[in-house]
């Protein structure tokens, strides 16, 4: 059986775990809905997921607003291809 540098198999070197992480993120991903959905049903729940979505909709609303105030900073200050000629 081929084995790496590192003393490991090939197929142990390539598989290394990746796939089980990936599970457990889609499992997580998955609980988080159920969760949510639950939270949701709870009145008290619902005006708390709702004030998360605006705040979260405010904060993307911000870094969106400051990143296009800073293209048009930057796109402000480089001398035109015009006037390079």
């Amino acid at each position: 059986m081929p084995s790496s540098r590192l003393g490991r198999s090939s197929t142990e070197f390539a598989y290394d775990g990746g796939m089980q992480k990936l599970v457990w993120f889609v499992v997580g991903v998955a609980a988080g809905f159920v969760a949510a959905h639950f939270v949701d049903r709870d009145p008290r729940g619902h005006v708390a997921l709702a004030t998360l979505d605006a705040r979260m909709n405010e904060f993307a609303d911000r870094v969106g607003d400051a990143y296009r105030t800073q293209q048009d900073r930057l796109s402000a200050s480089e001398p035109s291809a015009a006037s390079a000629d």
